[in-house]
């Protein structure tokens, strides 16, 4: 068996298992045992996974990814979601659409303390939503503005796949932050400019605005601590008093606190912050140890170096390379999530892509690639057939039709199209901040 038939057959092993509901950790691992033996063997793949589990999950860096997970459940189960949810209201709702609006702005502000997409969207979902149908919005609108709104827990640092990537990459994650923050503001700004066209075009979708009064003092300080936690996280690491694992330790605390000082935190959600904390962070390391071994099976075959060396033969621009790249991500996101894309993927395709000349530092092309993966795959989290938040929003909704949830997403995803096309074609929007951080 040929390289490439044995690598397209780790592929196809893996898709099956996906197909017939296995976990994407298992499915990783079994076509990666797969790969594995049949190239070198049961001796040697025991002598990998009797290494590579303990080399995987001793590494210190991965350290940041359960704190930022802690940081954002304290966030969850603190109830600091409402406060932002009530002033974002105050600040929009006197504009047509602008409930909507504020359900974007709440979680672009629950996403910088929360790092997690389909977290911040379900979040939300439940503090915006019963506003939503209480003043009117249909269930295509709502929905479909609480799911795009989702993904930008992770475009708005910190980001859990931002932070897997840089450890994959051997990047530095305060400049990945730093570079995800006005790719992360242009997506905020440009889906609240999407509801605005579309409530004025598609009428009956949003009721005519009320007259709301402006944010007093009282909702103001309501989102006092949220603002505090965000300052001190990344003045933190920016400032140099800590690195961004320990800036993770600083956040959760903080976060803690800010949840005790709001007052809704008691015994039995402080236990459910730690649970979910644990699940969550066990199922990354799981996917991790799947995307290790399948990894090294598609090493074995010396695959990725061959593609690296035809793509580079091809003689393409580099732009359409990554292009080509960025609508395999598309592709690849209707199957699965955003952590088992980046884990799977970037081994085969950072290689790759560091070997073209785009006119850039080596540490540049690095991380703008990464910021234009991460905006790839916030749109696979909306796009058919799975999109993810999409799936977990119109489940939290109850009696809204998931076709119609589709259809509300369309003009986010337009945005996000327009969006990627910029950033890809501007790669200073996603560096400018970059050249300040040491």
């Amino acid at each position: 068996m040929t390289p490439i038939a044995l690598a397209l057959l780790i592929f196809a092993a893996m898709l099956l298992l996906m197909a017939l509901r296995v976990p994407i950790a298992i499915a990783m691992f079994a076509a990666g045992v797969l790969g594995y033996v049949m190239q070198a063997g049961w001796p040697p793949l025991l002598g990998f996974l009797n290494t590579q589990a303990f080399a995987r999950f001793a590494s210190y860096e991965l350290s940041v990814i359960p704190l930022f997970i802690l940081m954002g459940n304290f966030a969850t189960q603190g109830g600091l979601s409402r406060s932002l949810f009530q002033f974002a209201a105050g600040v929009t709702g006197r504009f047509k659409g602008g409930l909507a609006m504020a359900s974007v702005l709440a979680s672009a502000a629950f996403g910088a303390i929360c790092g997690s997409s389909v977290a911040t969207a379900a979040t939300i979902t439940q503090v915006a939503l019963p506003e939503l149908r209480k003043q009117g919005y249909s269930g295509r609108l709502a929905t479909a503005t609480l799911a795009a709104g989702g993904t930008l827990g992770i475009l708005i640092p910190p980001s859990v796949p931002l932070v897997i990537y840089a450890i994959l990459t051997e990047q530095n994650i305060a400049k990945l932050f730093a570079a995800a923050m006005v790719p992360g503001l242009i997506a905020m700004l440009g889906y609240m400019g999407a509801i605005s066209v579309y409530v004025r075009l598609v009428p009956g979708h949003a009721p005519e605005p009320p007259q709301t009064p402006r944010p007093t003092l009282r909702a103001l300080a309501g989102i006092g601590p949220i603002a505090a936690v965000f300052i001190v996280v990344f003045g933190g690491i920016y400032g140099g008093l800590f690195t961004p694992t320990e800036g993770a330790a600083v956040g959760a605390a903080a976060t803690f606190l800010a949840a005790l000082h709001k007052g809704e935190m008691n015994r039995a959600r402080f236990q459910q912050c730690f649970y979910a904390t644990a699940e969550s962070s066990a199922m990354i390391f799981l996917v991790f140890l799947g995307a290790d071994l399948m990894n090294a099976a598609l090493a074995l075959t010396q695959v990725p170096g061959q593609l690296a060396g035809v793509v580079q033969g091809w003689g393409l621009p580099p732009l359409a390379v990554v292009s080509a790249v960025l609508l395999f991500y598309v592709v690849l996101g209707s199957v699965m999530d955003e952590l088992s894309m980046i884990l799977l993927t970037i081994p085969i395709f950072f290689p790759m892509v560091m070997g073209l000349d785009f006119g850039m530092p080596r540490e540049s092309v690095a991380i703008w690639f990464g910021i234009m993966v991460l905006m790839t795959v916030g749109f696979g989290m909306l796009a058919p057939p799975v999109g993810l938040n999409v799936c977990v929003v119109n489940r939290l909704a109850g009696g809204v039709p998931i076709a119609e949830t589709y259809r509300g997403v369309l003009p986010f995803l337009l945005w996000d199209l327009l969006r990627t096309l910029l950033l890809l074609f501007f790669p200073p929007i996603s560096l400018w901040l970059v050249k300040y951080i040491g």
